[in-house]
């Protein structure tokens, strides 16, 4: 089942980087920001990480959650937090079932070449559970952030 605007947000519960299972109810009455991201501490996600981070006062002041989501594990996780002073949760989907579940995962084009893998990705989460928008393909990592909080605006 494809991501749909306006349709419920598939549930989950994933471990963050301290251990604690977080799901996707427990922020119900808020928009979730739920970006899906390659790997901790590469180039672009670090770019897409720290543009989050640097929102966050303000996405704080709209009463919005961020959770960034990967197949890292919970050490990985740490340490890419605690290097750029990440506000928000991490979550490890090892399996990919989630990203999956969400679109952000399998087959991308990559150098020109077709390749299975995480597909950088977004969805804003209203606070009724529902998909308020869907980036299914980010493309520029570093501006991202921005575009998201210019959707938030609207």
């Amino acid at each position: 089942m494809p991501i749909e605007e306006g349709k419920t947000a598939p549930a989950f519960t994933l471990p963050d980087q301290d251990g604690n299972k977080v799901a996707l109810k427990d922020f119900r009455g808020q928009d979730v920001i739920v970006y899906f991201y390659p790997r901790d501490d590469t180039p672009g996600c670090t770019k897409e990480a720290c543009g989050f981070r640097d929102s966050w006062k303000t996405l704080q002041k709209q009463g919005v959650m961020v959770l960034g989501i990967s197949a890292d594990d919970a050490e990985a996780h740490t340490k890419f937090r605690k290097k750029y002073k990440l506000p928000f949760p991490l979550l490890t989907d090892a399996n990919r079932k989630v990203m999956e579940k969400y679109g952000a995962y399998g087959e991308k084009m990559m150098y020109g070449k077709k390749t299975v893998g995480v597909i950088r990705s977004t969805v804003w989460v209203g606070p009724n559970g529902k998909v308020k928008k869907h980036w299914a393909k980010v493309a520029n990592a570093a501006k991202h952030p921005d575009k998201v909080l210019e959707a938030l605006s609207e």
